[in-house]
């Protein structure tokens, strides 16, 4: 069974300070009010972190993957299975590997924020524009649906005792699992292989979310700071062009 290692509702019935300008005469106070406030966020969604993020991670991707279906010239059909496949496929390999059952087949959120996410886009246009790959909110909602699902996978990894490595390719396969799929469906060599340290930055997250459930501080806070660094990160990477060192194949 898995142990719980998340934030319990019991405990985010909490209310923000009333005076927030004490902040500025206590710095420390700050991250004392963010705490409490998505506190007050999750205690009124009736959401732990864990589904917090996820949601995050599913909305991203599916706006995600309803880009590239566009770009790649498909139906509404081929839109609607690549906006699948990108925002629950790397979930559905998740839940297979750690053997249990599917998030995306057990819940009503999953799909719906896909379709409700897909209608917005089809409302705002986003489809008239052609030229999406490069664009600034393309490679926005990637970062955040790669670094939202790494946290997701080492999450669920952790809540079923998996060791440092467990942690690590579950977060991996939860991060650019539904991109690999959306990828190799649509005829394109996969992201991860060739673009800004997608894979490697997916890892890094779930390493890092396991030393900080080592130590203890795998609360709000720390899942926040390190969605923003994560996305911040990948997002240098993407336009600084960054990589690890390539294999030069010599004839």
């Amino acid at each position: 069974m898995p142990r719980s290692n998340f934030i319990h509702r019991s405990e985010i019935y909490l209310t923000a300070p009333k005076f927030l300008p004490l902040v500025a005469l206590y710095p420390n106070l700050y991250l004392v009010v963010v705490k409490c406030v998505f506190k007050r966020i999750l205690a009124v969604c009736d959401m732990s972190i864990l589904e917090l993020t996820e949601c995050v991670g599913i909305a991203s991707a599916a706006l995600s993957g309803f880009l590239f279906g566009v770009k790649k010239g498909c139906d509404w059909l081929g839109i609607f299975i690549a906006a699948f496949l990108t925002a629950l496929g790397g979930g559905i390999m998740r839940d297979t590997l750690v053997s249990r059952e599917i998030y995306s087949f057990t819940h009503y959120a999953p799909v719906t924020i896909v379709l409700a996410v897909s209608a917005v886009a089809i409302f705002a246009k986003l489809y008239e524009n052609r030229d999406l790959e490069g664009k600034f909110l393309f490679i926005l909602t990637d970062a955040i649906d790669v670094i939202s699902f790494s946290i997701v996978g080492a999450m669920v990894a952790l809540s079923y005792n998996h060791n440092v490595f467990g942690v690590v390719l579950i977060a991996f396969c939860n991060g650019v699992g539904g991109g690999i799929l959306r990828d190799v469906l649509l005829n394109e060599v996969p992201w991860f292989l060739h673009t800004g340290l997608y894979g490697t930055i997916s890892m890094g997250v779930g390493l890092i979310y396991f030393v900080l459930d080592g130590l203890g501080l795998s609360g709000v806070v720390s899942v926040l700071i390190l969605l923003v660094l994560g996305v911040a990160f990948r997002m240098m990477a993407y336009y600084k062009s960054w990589h690890l060192p390539k294999v030069e194949y010599k004839k």
